[in-house]
This record gives structure tokens, sequence and C-alpha cells, in this order.
């Protein structure tokens, strides 16, 4: 971890180093160019010198680039964080050297040169600088898919419950208003039943006249 702490203060210095020869604007340019927010996410790429204090004369876009500078310090003051930080540097970095190694492999197997491009120091920190700002952009896209999914989970699980509690009201609104009709209902019901019964009874009682037999005359 001494060894991974001592390398990334010398990744610092040089980043220290070569912005030095910046002026405060040509920092926020580099902070907010096209691509920023992927660019942004390696702490150590980030310098102090746009303040918005230090940058009077464009007070907005230095406060957008402090905000990602103070984003990053406060990114490093977390130790697991940086942790994870200095490892996906390491990664860029062994990711450039295999290809490299690779490269003089198939050269040496074609009977050619071992010469290749990233023997060139600047070359070789570029190769670096690229393929490290690709895996934070890839972890950052992966995270805010996490994100998006977790919210989307979220979203689904709260609208079912706004949706139970809906039917519980309706449950409970129904059986109240059953429970307040009810003495009306049952009321009716006998009411009712009690005309059916007056009914049957009226029309037992009543009678019936039968009209006389008519007899047939005989014929003599």
């Amino acid at each position: 971890m001494a060894a991974a702490g001592g390398e990334s203060s010398q990744n610092v210095k040089q980043i220290e180093k070569r912005d030095s020869v910046l002026t405060s604007k040509q920092q926020i340019d580099r902070l907010l160019r096209p691509g920023s927010s992927y660019f942004n996410l390696n702490p150590f790429e980030l310098s102090i010198l746009v303040h918005p204090d230090k940058n009077q004369d464009d007070p907005d876009r230095a406060q957008l680039a402090f905000e990602a500078v103070d984003k990053a310090y406060k990114l490093l003051l977390d130790q697991e964080q940086k942790k994870r930080i200095i490892d996906v540097i390491h990664a860029g970095k062994e990711y450039v050297e295999h290809m490299v190694k690779e490269k003089k492999k198939q050269l040496k197997k074609d009977g050619k040169p071992q010469d290749v491009e990233e023997d060139d120091p600047e070359v070789f920190r570029q190769a670096v600088y690229k393929q490290t700002m690709k895996l934070f952009a890839e972890l950052e896209i992966k995270r805010k898919e996490r994100e998006a999914k977790d919210m989307h989970e979220r979203k689904r699980a709260r609208e079912e419950e706004i949706e139970t509690a809906e039917k519980a009201k309706r449950d409970r609104e129904w059986q109240k208003n059953f429970e307040e009709t009810r003495d009306g209902r049952v009321d009716s019901w006998r009411s009712f039943q009690a005309k059916g019964k007056g009914k049957a009874k009226e029309k037992k009682n009543r009678t019936f006249l039968k009209p006389p037999k008519v007899k047939m005359e005989q014929r003599e």
C-alpha cells in the first residue's frame, strides 16, 4: 500500500508540474472540456487553480470547475474510495504494459525489430492516461445503470405500495358503507316479507261463486 501511495504522490507531482504552465482559464477549459464528466472521475487529474476567487472574470464556469475539484478532494479523503481510484489507475497502467508486451512478442515472432511507439515515455504516459479514463468511464456508466435500475425498482415498489394502500382504503369504505346501510336493508326485507304474507292471506280468504248446473231436457 505504501508503494501505491508513493506512486500516486508521484502522479500528483507530475500533474502539478504539467498544469503549472496553464493559466486559470486554461485550467477551467481543461476541466470543462467535452467528455469532462468522465475525465474528471480521476481525482488526481484535477487542480485547485480553478477556485472562483482566482477567476473573477469567469465566476460561473470557475464555480463548476471548482465543484469538480471539490468532489475529487472529498473522494480522496475517503480511504476506501481512494484505494479504489488507485486500483483503477494501476489497472490502466497494467493493461498498457500488457499490450506493449504483446506487441513486442508479435514483432519478435514475425522476425521484426521490437520497437513500439510506447517505448517513448510520453506516448506510454498518454496511452496509460487514455486507458485509465476509459476504465473510469466504464465504471461510471455501470454505476449509473445500477442507479437507474435501483430507482426503477424503488419506483415500482412505491407504486405497488400506493396501490395496496388505495385498495385497502376502498375496502374499508365499502365495509363501512355496508355496515351503515345494513339496518335499512333488513327493515326493507322484513317489510317486503310482511306485504307478501298479507297478500297470500287475503287470497286464501277469498270465496268464488260457482254457476248453477243446467239440466238437460229429456225428449219423448
